[in-house]
């Protein structure tokens, strides 16, 4: 296996990294009352000193009295909080990495199993988080506002710190991806509408106001799906032409990178093309993307997250499409999560070392 792409350097802006590994943001709860403790710091820095290239943060939410579901899930606003930060970010560049919070907001969520509640009820373009399930309030204008200004002054923190990068989380069914999708965007104004460009209003809204807050030079990430946690198989973007229309004008407020999540990396987005979702961002925008799903495990995450186990499987398909140019960098989760040392052992070729993945270790910071 030659694995030369996965070790070259990448700049981008704010961003010089050692190679293209990056750390995809996986929630933890290990930061009681929002606050990340000095165990988060050690957990960061161990992937660091595994020659992670670039690390994103867990979802780490905005200043919105909602924007999160449960209360171990870290802040990123606050003293407490960003102190907290700042210790994470210095442990990072001491072992030798880089690093980005991804900046959140839930919209409506299901209520957190240990019956924590936010201070006030969940809210979303509609109250909806999936067809026909009502939980929280639809936001007004005020709060939209309110939400949009709150992910600028996050990103301004981010640069404040000492981070080297921000990500926008508008994947996986939360507030964003709220927005995006039709049956949870009911909305009759400016931030709804019947095609996906018509309902993007509020993403490219947060994104300007983000590339506002921290200037031309930091780069700027946003994550997206298509898939959803309630719909597997759902495509926001049913053809290249609509993705490229939804890409488009998000690359155009200030976006630098799309990190492309999908269950599984290797499958083709559309017919006609064995093209991934990332190799399809980057060919309609022009733009730098990531690419993650199952990357190095046997099994996908959706499964593992119901206690299915996964092997260490080849890289080989990955290496192929990487070499060909589909995209820049390579998030990967469950395996980094599981081994701070998987990266240094990819690279020297210790392939019989690398561990598999059990539900057993998201009840660890390992």
């Amino acid at each position: 296996m030659n694995n030369e792409s996965l070790f070259k350097p990448f700049s981008l802006k704010s961003l010089n990294i050692k190679n293209r590994i990056v750390m995809a943001p996986m929630t933890r709860s290990f930061s009681p009352e929002g606050v990340p403790t000095s165990d988060v710091a050690a957990y960061y820095s161990r992937r660091a000193a595994g020659e992670v290239g670039l690390i994103l943060s867990e979802g780490t939410v905005i200043d919105r009295p909602s924007s999160s579901n449960d209360p171990a899930i870290p802040h990123f606003y606050g003293s407490a909080a960003l102190d907290g930060w700042k210790h994470v970010i210095d442990s990072v560049h001491t072992a030798g990495g880089q690093m980005g919070p991804q900046i959140w907001h839930m919209g409506i969520m299901d209520n957190h199993p240990s019956g924590w509640v936010p201070s006030t009820p969940f809210e979303g373009p509609s109250g909806l988080n999936r067809p026909d399930f009502k939980n929280g309030n639809t936001m007004t204008d005020a709060d939209i506002a309110d939400t949009i200004a709150a992910f600028g002054r996050a990103a301004a923190d981010a640069k404040k710190l000492g981070f080297d990068c921000v990500e926008i989380h508008g994947a996986h069914g939360y507030l964003i991806d709220q927005f995006f999708w039709e049956p949870t965007n009911l909305r009759t104004d400016i931030y709804g509408g019947k095609t996906l460009s018509e309902r993007s209003r509020f993403a490219i809204e947060v994104i300007k106001e983000v590339r506002k807050s921290v200037g031309e030079d930091f780069a700027v990430i946003i994550r997206l799906s298509q898939f959803k946690p309630s719909a597997y198989n759902n495509k926001l973007a049913a053809t290249p032409e609509e993705m490229e229309r939804w890409l488009t004008p998000m690359a155009d407020a200030g976006v630098d990178i799309f990190h492309c999540s999908q269950r599984r990396f290797w499958e083709p987005e559309f017919e006609g093309s064995d093209l991934n979702f990332a190799g399809w961002a980057k060919k309609v925008t022009g733009k730098a993307t990531i690419t993650v799903g199952s990357v190095g495990l046997t099994g996908e995450f959706l499964a593992a997250f119901a206690g299915e186990s996964s092997a260490p499987s080849s890289l080989d398909e990955l290496l192929r499409r990487m070499d060909r140019g589909d995209f820049d960098l390579v998030g990967v989760g469950r395996a980094i999560l599981a081994d701070p040392n998987w990266t240094e052992k990819v690279k020297n070729h210790h392939t019989a070392d690398l561990k598999g993945f059990t539900k057993e270790a998201l009840a660890q910071l390992l």
